[in-house]
């Protein structure tokens, strides 16, 4: 196989530009990096557009095999110098592997009490970690997948990819409105749950949460407003003991996650 050796190469020009938000919502691309992560996107059946590889950087026989399987597939697999690869990398010392990776569509409406039985719905995240860390304790609890309310991040960040730990490829990832939300949980018969600092009941005391169930949460900066509020079930709080007036979201999500199993 030829060896890509240009950085100008429009393949990896072309892979490059995901590096940024807007050429990954118009290809409906975004990019996968390392041994475990790609792993995971092909283990779940990911649609996996191609795969870039140094030869030099890559020294896990598992790695190695996949990139054979994947061509014998037919999947666009190309091998770069390390001088290559590094331009297409996030991270420092990287593994030497990385694929394409296809964003799935779904839809809100797709989701019911028989294939999402319980979840988590966050309006207005800001922090791209905090979703892919959130997504991996959805993977930890056996919950069902993650709703992004209002959202103006990107699920694909590289942060949020890193940080899901290939759970992103596992569990349906759905943007809504609150508006949508709130019919459609409605609409499914769903128990829905919130938090806040102010609420009265303690989050130990808070049980049973019955299914189907949504925990959601607000911002760390704003919480949920009254109206958000009002499409809960009930409201429970962290107790905070410090001089801190809020957890980071993925700490709280964490938290409460494991209450309800």
């Amino acid at each position: 196989m030829e060896l890509i050796s240009s950085r100008n190469n429009p393949k990896i020009k072309q892979a490059r530009a995901l590096q940024q938000r807007k050429a990954r919502q118009e290809a409906h691309q975004f990019l996968v990096e390392g041994i475990r992560h790609v792993g995971e996107a092909v283990e779940a059946g990911a649609e996996v557009e191609a795969i870039y590889y140094a030869p030099e950087l890559l020294k896990s026989d598992f790695a190695l095999q996949l990139v054979s399987r994947q061509a014998e597939r037919g999947k666009p697999c190309y091998a770069t110098s390390p001088e290559v690869f590094t331009s297409l990398a996030e991270k420092d010392n990287p593994q030497g592997i990385l694929a394409v990776v296809r964003q799935p569509e779904r839809r809100l409406a797709e989701l019911n009490p028989g294939n999402f039985s319980w979840g988590v719905a966050l309006v207005a995240p800001q922090d791209p970690g905090n979703l892919g860390a959130i997504l991996r304790t959805v993977d930890a609890v056996g919950a069902s997948g993650l709703l992004l309310i209002e959202s103006s991040v990107d699920i694909y960040h590289p942060a949020a990819v890193r940080a899901s730990m290939g759970a992103l490829f596992w569990y349906p990832v759905i943007q809504t409105t609150f508006t949508e939300f709130r019919v459609w949980a409605a609409d499914k018969s769903y128990h829905v749950y919130g938090s806040s600092a102010h609420a009265g009941t303690d989050y130990l005391q808070a049980r049973p949460y019955q299914k189907p169930r949504i925990l959601l949460l607000g911002s760390e900066r704003e919480g949920l407003t009254p109206e958000q509020q009002s499409a809960c079930e009930s409201m429970a709080r962290l107790p905070m003991c410090g001089h801190a007036t809020s957890l980071n979201l993925a700490v709280a999500a964490g938290i409460l996650l494991y209450a309800m199993l």
